[in-house]
């Protein structure tokens, strides 16, 4: 299934001159859906992941379904105060501003090997963000799995030698 034609471009979103990447219809899409987590699990099957990491929101759609295949807990990686327990927080810049990230403290043991995942990696910056989060609460982050690669962005560069592994890729 070539899961790229099942996304769609929003121009000018969420503020103009950005090209959305619209991954909705994959998710709405049965054999899409079921496709784009067994691919993005795929390279980690034989990995130990403990615990798989989501970054809101978007992010949520994809790591949850990817915990469960890969036999691990979920943890949310937030905005700001949408956590009801004690977070740590991270700031970071977007390609169009600013934002921060914030996680339980308690969300994994020490040692533990997550995967970060998200759907997207641009510019970097968000992903880089919850690796510092996660490697600051003592994280062995095994890598990164998201769906789609904006490489025109060099958003690599910002992940301090973490394994992308990335479905689709847009130069």
């Amino acid at each position: 299934m070539d899961l790229k034609q099942l996304i769609r471009d929003i121009p000018d979103f969420p503020v103009p001159g950005v090209v959305f990447k619209d991954i909705t219809p994959v998710l709405g899409s049965t054999e899409g859906f079921a496709e784009l987590i067994r691919v993005l699990a795929e390279p980690f099957r034989d990995t130990p992941i403990t615990k798989v990491a989501g970054i809101e929101a978007r992010g949520f759609t994809v790591a949850a379904p990817m915990a469960l295949e890969l036999n691990a807990g979920f943890i949310p990686i937030r905005k700001p105060g949408k956590l009801p327990h004690e977070t740590a927080s991270e700031e970071y810049e977007l390609e169009y501003g600013s934002d921060k990230l914030e996680i339980h403290t308690d969300a994994l043991e020490k040692g533990e090997k997550v995967l970060l995942v998200d759907d997207v990696i641009a510019t970097g910056g968000t992903a880089a963000a919850a690796v510092t989060l996660l490697r600051d609460l003592g994280a062995d982050v095994a890598g990164i799995a998201v769906f789609i690669e904006l490489t025109f962005l060099g958003g690599r560069k910002a992940l301090d030698n973490v394994p992308i592994h990335a479905i689709i890729g847009y130069d």
